[in-house]
């Protein structure tokens, strides 16, 4: 194969951006990959977080054997985690990524991508180093990076925004929660981003309360000793639907874009994961059934204006807000492609539209991870989805850039 001269880049070196590199470096495409090795995981996910997937469905994929999660198990030398009922920390996590990315990318550049654009039949992109090169083609591969959602009804308690210091953030904006011990601390959400945020907050001395829409209280997975036994595995359970969107995420592209995107903020959501009900339960305060309705801020304070079944009207005040309200995928947050990089790029609520080999509308611009699935299914939110997604998105490129 006549390869080209000029590197293909990747943005992002997260699990996504490692593993794709990894498969352009097998097909021999020339590639440049620029971050810092799993940035969001360390930084982004509260301490003592622990993840939601068992190891079967956290191993980053790679083109060769040797470099999955046991395998890193094996050469830290600690316990394998390989059953369903083991549970990864993310520290180990982190530690695992990090390790995938020394043994296999080694060159990797920690260097921030400033500006892409678009020169001619090729891409020009600008380094904060202040280098200045030509590359072939560009996956973003940035993960949640700025895609981080607030609500419209907490804005006008943060009109800059969520801010770790102010009376609102998001979740993503904290690595230590042990910073509002003795505070009380209301956390919106129902997701497993909201109520283990809530137990870590618990165990670290705030004093926490759980508000979510939901009618009910809050949901929890099944054990895996209670997952019917009659429905296909998958990497989140035993269901036929699973069992679809996980294996078979091609034709999902060709379902309505609204099914589309129903389906991505749907599946596997809002529920927290079966090992932390223990933990949440009799110690995390629960308002159920209540939408918000606005927010202020009065003494310093964050105020919620709540509505319930009815009429009914209530508020609640709190020392802090934190909003785990999940992440929209918007291609105006990605600040480093250029103006008309992004005009150019058609998209459907914000998110890129895919055609196969995760190919978008702008020749030589290919998205994966979250980005990907509004196009390719939920499975793109999850580690387990480097499996489907690398593989072919590295043979388009090597496809299309021969």
């Amino acid at each position: 194969m006549n390869l080209p001269h000029k590197p293909v880049v990747v943005i992002g070196a997260g699990p996504y951006g490692l593993s794709t590199a990894a498969h352009l470096r097998a097909h021999g495409v020339p590639v440049r990959i620029f971050g810092r090795p799993m940035v969001s995981w360390h930084e982004q996910m509260p301490a003592g977080m622990l993840l939601k997937s068992t190891p079967a469905a956290s191993a980053i994929d790679a083109p060769q054997p040797g470099h999955t999660l046991v395998d890193f198990c094996d050469a830290a030398g600690i316990r394998r985690l390989v059953g369903d009922e083991d549970i990864i920390p993310v520290e180990t996590f982190v530690r695992y990524g990090v390790w995938f990315q020394q043994r296999l990318l080694p060159e990797l550049e920690e260097v921030r991508v400033v500006s892409v654009d678009r020169r001619f039949s090729d891409f020009e992109v600008k380094l904060d180093s202040g280098e200045q090169f030509r590359a072939a083609a560009v996956i973003v591969a940035t993960g949640l990076s700025g895609f981080a959602r607030l609500p419209e009804e907490l804005l006008a308690a943060a009109p800059e925004g969520p801010s770790a210091t102010g009376p609102v953030s998001h979740t993503s904006q904290h690595h230590h929660l042990g910073r509002f011990a003795g505070r009380e601390v209301a956390v919106v959400g129902a997701g497993q981003s909201a109520l283990e945020s809530a137990v870590l907050l618990h165990e670290s001395g705030a004093k926490v309360r759980v508000v979510t829409r939901g009618r009910d209280a809050v949901g929890f997975g099944d054990p895996p000793w209670k997952q019917p036994r009659l429905r296909p595995e998958s990497p989140f359970g035993r269901a036929w639907s699973l069992y679809v969107l996980s294996r078979h995420a091609g034709p999902y592209r060709f379902l309505p874009p609204a099914t589309r995107h129903y389906l991505v903020r749907r599946v596997l959501g809002p529920l927290g994961a079966w090992w932390l009900r223990e933990r949440f339960e009799g110690r995390v305060q629960v308002t159920a059934g209540r939408c918000i309705t606005g927010a202020r801020v009065e003494d310093g304070r964050p105020v919620l204006s709540l509505a319930g079944p009815g009429e009914s009207r209530s508020e609640l005040a709190a020392d802090h807000v934190l909003a785990a309200t999940g992440y929209r995928v918007d291609v105006a947050a990605l600040d480093f492609l250029g103006d008309e990089l992004r005009t150019e790029l058609a998209t459907s609520r914000g998110a890129p539209r895919l055609r196969a080999g995760y190919r978008s509308s702008v020749r030589g611009l290919y998205f994966t991870g979250l980005p990907a699935a509004s196009s390719y299914g939920p499975v793109m939110r999850f580690v387990c989805g480097t499996a489907f997604a690398s593989p072919r998105l590295a043979k388009a490129v090597a496809a299309d850039h021969g």
